[in-house]
């Protein structure tokens, strides 16, 4: 982002983006702290989370996302203060007599400091409240928001829980798991207040994603002057008519409503256009290069938002982010994947250039009870005898740039960042403070004790969860997965808060205990799950406390929020998860009833299996397929060198504006995510954060995040309308048959065809042939 120092002297953001979307002005008697405001927030986040929890073990299914609850709360607030008396309420509150304590001041000292200690105890008071405080504010609706962002999610424990129970037969009880949804969730909730003075307060942490957020809810709240400019520009003639934010939402949400109707039911080819392909469903290599679905999206075309905006909004993202997010896809997946697979390094070509499962030797989606024993404990005889784990082949190179990323943000970070970190440590203010800044000062701040103090709270629920119920986790283990968290919050804080991309440690939470605590599933599933889940929900809390630092919501009241909700959901979500296993039949089997077959929980239990069971060794170990990946570790941790040393000497030169972390870690989403996701994502963000925003920048400057936030919101009404009007009934036959919705499903794209035939008796396994007579083609899996 381009820094604009005429801004200083408006007394506002040095940021063009955050001038666009959020206001450099400020209320501070506006309530937010309301009862209706936590009736508003508890009633829709606490049904949303069961929702949620009841819709992560049904395929498919849709997710109530905190976008929904955004929209929905807003008429409900505005009902509420339409309806409810004005009246102010007076509650009289006990006291202590006046008589019981002496007239005058008592000479000695301790017994006069009894008396001016007790002494306000005396005096009459009343608890005063309003259920109508005046009109639905932007306040009280940003504060249902963060409810909705740390509340309405799925725990990312459930997955484990439920896999442990379900899978491997051990069940922990109610309260074992409330325990350890509770310290997931909470851990980073103490990380992120004591990252605020690196991640919340400096100007230049812009966080995106809050500006689609800031920019709907100014859209809501805020009446607009009219400065001329229309939907199609402006002519800035006196007297011209412009059109209000206001209206421009909903026109565009109306019209994304309706339209995604196309893509999404009726005309499904215009999600997947991969038109080269329809002309050449056979040639494979085509298909592979041009193809959607399973391609790597050379195509570039698509009309479904969805496909779009995939890994983000590409009207959110900053364009150098996006430059620096491209320019790694290119070189990764339209380059180094195609020259690694076409040359079948590491065996690749036999299977789909792109998937979202490992295969076995015969091609198949590698089947993980092949290898385990009824005890559901690892078979090394069976392993070797059936076969060893392949990776498509941009889940290999995924994996080459996770190592790679794990090392070169930490001394990215340490370079780029170090002065600051050092500042921030001596409690040194780490940059001139905004606007927004300066007005936020106006409220008292949390102490970074109640921070503190969370942050050791729900840690020491993690230690009892793991020794009182004999998890196999040592308490050593549970530090180590703790550091993760703590080591990468701050460059993962650092790049989420400029690009819009986070860094997962999806890979490094699973390979680490798998070496450490071979053999043992349970262990490496909770030492992912408390890893990941922690950064995670740090990255997000803290994107909350920007929010409401743009909003200009105290402090502590965001605090109590997200406290609160967060707590109040852990239990909703683990009782409705204890209440579906004891009464739904067959639950998480392929046959049950209503759809209810855990796809999630299936895809978590494979990844234990082959991280906790085969183990991380026998794929990157000494002799294994992949042991070269390793090496990207120590390559990782020389990439920023260069660039940095470059600009340093030449701090002019537009090396300084080159980040290796963006470009490693943004392409991070592959798998699942397939290369349309990125080049239409690029194709998009080129048409409106560099063209329009370089030739018609007051329309940018009004419009741009707006558009973004009514192509999400539209789009979420109508995703949700389809599935449960027209996919939900009748266990989904209501169909729509044309070659509209038929023409994509007979290409190699679709059909995940691979360059390479499978070998006769399957691929070749190097260092450990299992006797002859012994191979048996394996049967097709359900997948990873």
């Amino acid at each position: 982002m381009e820094f604009d120092f005429d801004a200083i002297e408006e007394e506002d953001s040095p940021f063009p983006e955050v001038r666009a979307s959020v206001s450099n002005i400020d209320d501070p008697d506006m309530p937010a702290m309301t009862i209706r405001m936590w009736f508003v927030g508890l009633l829709l986040c606490m049904t949303s989370s069961a929702l949620n929890v009841f819709f992560n073990f049904r395929s498919p299914a849709p997710t109530i996302v905190p976008l929904a609850l955004l929209l929905i709360s807003y008429p409900f607030g505005k009902f509420l203060a339409f309806s409810l008396p004005i009246t102010t309420y007076r509650i009289p509150l006990p006291y202590l007599p006046r008589a019981i304590f002496p007239l005058h001041q008592p000479s000695f000292a301790p017994f006069r400091l009894i008396v001016n200690i007790f002494l306000p105890l005396t005096y009459p008071r009343a608890l005063e409240f309003s259920l109508n405080p005046g009109p639905w504010n932007i306040k009280e609706h940003v504060l249902v928001f963060i409810m909705a962002n740390v509340a309405t999610g799925n725990p990312y424990a459930l997955n484990a829980i439920v896999v442990s129970e379900k899978f491997y037969g051990i069940t922990m009880g109610y309260w074992f798991s409330l325990v350890i949804v509770l310290a997931t969730q909470l851990t980073g909730f103490g990380l992120a207040g004591l990252c605020r003075r690196f991640l919340v307060w400096p100007a230049s942490m812009v966080w995106p994603q809050n500006l689609v957020a800031c920019t709907l809810l100014n859209t809501l709240h805020a009446e607009d002057d009219d400065d001329g400019i229309g939907m199609y520009g402006g002519t800035y003639e006196p007297g011209s008519k412009g059109m209000s934010r206001y209206k421009f939402f909903m026109i565009t949400t109306i019209g994304s409503l309706v339209f995604f109707f196309l893509p999404g039911y009726l005309f499904e080819a215009l999600s997947i256009f991969s038109f080269i392909c329809w002309a050449a469903p056979n040639n494979v290599p085509v298909n592979q290069l041009f193809g959607v679905r399973t391609g790597l999206g050379m195509s570039v075309l698509t009309f479904d938002w969805t496909q779009i905006s995939w890994i983000g909004s590409p009207l959110m993202v900053p364009w150098w982010a996006e430059v620096h997010v491209f320019f790694g896809f290119v070189l990764f997946y339209w380059i180094l994947t195609p020259i690694l697979y076409y040359t079948n390094s590491w065996d690749l070509a036999y299977f789909p250039i792109s998937a979202n499962e490992p295969f076995d030797r015969f091609g198949n989606s590698y089947d993980v009870k092949r290898i385990l024993r009824t005890n559901d404990t690892f078979d090394e005889a069976a392993y070797y005898a059936y076969s060893p784990l392949f990776l498509p082949a941009t889940y290999a190179v995924t994996y080459l740039l996770a190592f790679a990323l794990s090392t070169c943000v930490i001394v990215h970070t340490l370079l780029y960042h170090g002065r600051t970190l050092l500042n921030g440590m001596k409690k040194i203010r780490v940059e001139a403070d905004d606007i927004h800044a300066k007005l936020m000062r106006g409220y008292p701040e949390v102490p970074d004790w109640w921070y503190m103090i969370a942050f050791c709270v729900f840690f020491s629920l993690a230690i009892v969860a793991m020794e009182v119920w004999h998890t196999d986790v040592p308490v050593w283990a549970l530090l180590l997965s703790v550091m993760l968290p703590v080591v990468y919050v701050l460059p993962s804080g650092f790049i989420y808060a400029m690009t819009g991309q986070g860094i997962t440690l999806n890979i490094l939470a699973q390979i680490i205990p798998g070496t450490l605590l071979p053999g043992k599933p349970l262990a490496n599933m909770l030492f992912k799950a408390y890893s990941v889940q922690t950064l995670s929900a740090s990255t997000a809390f803290v994107q909350d406390l920007k929010l409401g630092h743009y909003v200009k919501v105290p402090p502590r009241a965001t605090f109590l929020v997200q406290m609160v909700a967060t707590i109040l959901a852990a239990f909703i979500q683990v009782g409705v998860k204890e209440w579906i296993f004891s009464n739904v039949k067959d639950i998480c089997e392929p046959t049950q009833r209503s759809q209810l077959t855990c796809p999630h929980n299936q895809v978590f239990f494979t990844a234990s299996a082959v991280w906790g069971l085969i183990g991380p060794t026998k794929q990157f170990g000494t002799g294994s397929i992949y042991h070269p990946h390793l090496y990207a570790i120590v390559i990782g941790a020389f990439l920023p060198l260069p660039f940095f040393f470059y600009q340093r000497k030449f701090p002019k030169s537009w090396v300084r504006y080159v980040s290796t972390p963006v470009i490693l870690n943004g392409v991070s989403s592959i798998p699942p995510a397939t290369g349309i996701n990125y080049s239409s994502w690029f194709a998009v963000g080129f048409v409106f954060q560099y063209l329009i925003r370089k030739k018609n920048f007051a329309w940018w400057s009004k419009f741009n995040y707006v558009l973004s936030s009514a192509l999400d919101s539209g789009t979420v009404i109508s995703v949700m309308l389809i599935f449960f009007t027209l996919q939900f009934p009748n266990g989904g036959s209501i169909q729509v048959n044309w070659w509209g919705n038929e023409v994509f499903q007979g290409t190699a794209d679709y059909t995940r065809t691979q360059f390479l035939p499978i070998p006769t008796g399957g691929v070749p396994w190097k260092g450990f042939p299992p006797a002859t007579g012994t191979i048996t083609a394996a049967p097709t899996a359900t997948g990873f």
